[in-house]
C-alpha cells in the first residue's frame, strides 16, 4: 500500500503498528507541486491587498490603473510617497534630475558606511519603483552597483534621487488608445563610461506606437576595444549603422565578435531597419548616462511619461 507523502520516521511505529509518516501541510521547495502552491499562494494574498487579476496573462496584477477614453495612466504615487515617508524625505526641497551629471560615483571613493542596511533597503524599494518610473532607471542601475561596500557619496546621491521623486512622486506611463501600432527601438551606449571597470553602458527602449513598453539600463559584460565596438553592441551611431549596412569589414571592428554581426543578416534579410538618430532625438539618452534637466525633460515628454496628478 503507498503510503502518503512525507518524511519516514526510522524505527517509529503507531499503537497499531505500523509505520509513522509526516503529512505535509504546506508544499515544500523540491516537490512538483511546490510552484504551483507558491504561486496560489502569491495571487491570494495580492487579491486580498486589491489587486485583480488579468485574464489573458495569470501572471499579470494590477491596481491603481487610471482608465479613460484616451488611454492608460500607470503610476506608483502612493508607493513613492509611502518611501518618501519612511525615508524622512516627505518634506525635502525637490530637485530637478534623478542623478547630478557632475557627480563622478566609484566603488572605492569617500568613507564606507558604518550600516550598510539602510542604503540596502532604500535601493531595494527603488528597484521596485522602475516598473513605472523609466526615468530613474539608469540613476538606480548606477547606485545599485555599490550595495557590496556603499559609501557616504554613494547614499549622498541615492538622497538626491529622493529628492528628485519628490518634485513628481506621481509621474508615471501613459499608454495612449488612439496611436497606430509601430514598433520602434532605440539603442545607445556610452563608451567606457564605469570608471572601475572600464565597461561601457548600454541603454534601450521600447515602443508601440509612442507608448515605452520596454526598458533597460545595463553595463556591458566585456570591455568594448573601441567606441565603435560599443555603438554596434547598442545598435545607436551612425557608425554602427554604417558598420551593420557596409558588407566590408573595416579594421577597427576586426576584433569585434561574430555573434555581434547577427544585426548585419537581420539587416540583409530585411527584419530590421536601422535609422540615424541625431543626438537630440537619441530617446535612450536617459538610459545610458545623467543628464541636464532640459535635455531630460525633452525625452520624458516623447516617451509619454507623465505625472497626471501634477499641476496642470
Amino acid at each position: 500500500m503507498d503510503l502518503p507523502l512525507g518524511y519516514n520516521i526510522q524505527g517509529a511505529k503507531s499503537s497499531n503498528g505500523t509505520r509513522l509518516v509526516c503529512k505535509l501541510n504546506k508544499s515544500i521547495y523540491g516537490l512538483k507541486q511546490a510552484s504551483r502552491q507558491w504561486n496560489s499562494k502569491f495571487a491570494c494574498a495580492l487579491i486580498q491587498f486589491g489587486f485583480v487579476q488579468s485574464k489573458s496573462d495569470y501572471s499579470l496584477f494590477v491596481m491603481g490603473a487610471a482608465r479613460s477614453t484616451a488611454g492608460i495612466a500607470l503610476s506608483q504615487r502612493h508607493y513613492a510617497l509611502q518611501l518618501l515617508e519612511d525615508s524622512g524625505f516627505l518634506a525635502c526641497k525637490p530637485a530637478t534630475v534623478p542623478m547630478d551629471a557632475k557627480v563622478l560615483l566609484g566603488a572605492d571613493e569617500g568613507v564606507l558606511l558604518s550600516d550598510a542596511s539602510q542604503y540596502r533597503r532604500l535601493i531595494g524599494r527603488l528597484l521596485y519603483l522602475t516598473i513605472t518610473r523609466p526615468d530613474i532607471t539608469f540613476a538606480v542601475h548606477k547606485l545599485s552597483q555599490f550595495l557590496v561596500k556603499p559609501r557616504v557619496p554613494h547614499l549622498q546621491a541615492v538622497h538626491h534621487l529622493l529628492r528628485y521623486i519628490k518634485a513628481s512622486p506621481g509621474q508615471g506611463l501613459f499608454y495612449s488608445a488612439a496611436l497606430p501600432i509601430q514598433l520602434k527601438a532605440f539603442s545607445d551606449s556610452d563608451w567606457g563610461s564605469c570608471p572601475d571597470s572600464r565597461k561601457s553602458v548600454t541603454g534601450f527602449c521600447v515602443f508601440v506606437g509612442d507608448s515605452l513598453v520596454s526598458w533597460k539600463s545595463k553595463k556591458q559584460t566585456t570591455v568594448s576595444r573601441s567606441s565603435a565596438e560599443a555603438e554596434y553592441r547598442a545598435l545607436a551611431s551612425t557608425a554602427a549603422i554604417h558598420i551593420a549596412s557596409n558588407p566590408i569589414f573595416h579594421e577597427r571592428t576586426k576584433h569585434i565578435e561574430v555573434d555581434c554581426h547577427f544585426v548585419r543578416d537581420m539587416v540583409t534579410k530585411g527584419m530590421v531597419k536601422l535609422m540615424p538618430i541625431r543626438s537630440q532625438h537619441q530617446l535612450a539618452d536617459p538610459f545610458t548616462k545623467a543628464l541636464s534637466w532640459p535635455l531630460l525633460h525633452s525625452s520624458l515628454c516623447k516617451m509619454a511619461i507623465k505625472d497626471i496628478h501634477g499641476p496642470s
